[in-house]
């Protein structure tokens, strides 16, 4: 915004303050004082005022020649990411990841014995019923619920499957226990699922397990794709890097974020 339009309550040291925090980034780690001046548009002595201001705050690191941010920046953004739940955290995540594939992408959560979608990036309409944000489905029958049940106590998959109604929805669904349990121990040993027009005809779908920083599967993304499109070969070799390379950036998220509040099906169903 030109200065002229700015607004009268506008500080713009404040704004040069933020500039030079921003002026490092991956390809500028360290920078010279005449180099932050000049990233920043700024004097010499003005850059300097900054940098010994931020450093004095611990902002900023500096050996009398180069300077360069602290872990303590991570404050900056806490508070905020501290307040998001699950979904939120993770929609921005999903639309970058829809963008890349031209797939849509979804989140979901266990809720009792079903999946719920808390988080969707719609792109192509590809199944006959209509996806939203609360829909249910059976865990076991999704990739993103089978992701999810594997990595439950195997005491706790027991009975899951021993109450699941396993019927046929399609040629392919998978109704034994005994291969629901070792398809189960596969997706476990693998790290991500893929269900094979189980659920409906020409629907497959590849999902990945989220964790929060204590290492537990709070949730899942998916990308359902068209049979007829997109072999199995295609959906691993292509869709499979992008959906985990994701889920990594959700995680990233959510390590600094308040593990409770975020993985809360609570906060997810009622965002």
């Amino acid at each position: 915004m030109p200065a002229a339009a700015r607004e009268p309550h506008f500080v713009r040291s404040f704004e040069r303050g933020l500039a030079v925090i921003r002026a490092f980034d991956a390809d500028n780690v360290e920078m010279t004082l005449s180099q932050v001046a000049r990233s920043c548009d700024l004097t010499r002595a003005a850059a300097r005022r900054f940098l010994l201001t931020l450093a004095d705050l611990g902002y900023v690191h500096t050996d009398g020649r180069l300077f360069r941010l602290t872990p303590r920046v991570l404050e900056l953004g806490y508070a905020y990411l501290a307040g998001l739940t699950l979904p939120q955290i993770a929609q921005r995540h999903l639309e970058q990841l829809a963008d890349r594939t031209q797939e849509s992408s979804s989140l979901c959560v266990l809720d009792g014995d079903d999946v719920v979608y808390v988080a969707r990036v719609p792109t192509r309409r590809i199944m006959a019923a209509a996806i939203t944000v609360g829909t249910r489905f059976p865990a076991h029958l999704t990739s993103v619920g089978r992701v999810i049940l594997a990595h439950l106590g195997d005491e706790e998959i027991e009975q899951r499957l021993a109450r699941a109604e396993l019927r046929p929805l399609t040629a392919r669904t998978l109704t034994s226990p005994t291969l629901l349990r070792d398809e189960l121990r596969r997706v476990r040993r693998q790290g991500y699922a893929i269900v094979d027009q189980e659920l409906e005809e020409g629907l497959r779908s590849v999902a990945a397990p989220v964790r929060d920083r204590d290492g537990a599967v709070v949730a899942a993304v998916n990308i359902p794709v068209h049979a007829g499109r997109n072999s199995l070969d295609s959906v691993r070799r292509e869709l499979l890097p992008q959906l985990l390379t994701a889920v990594a950036g959700i995680e990233a998220d959510l390590r600094i974020t308040d593990p409770a509040r975020a993985a809360s099906p609570d906060s997810a169903r009622h965002r």
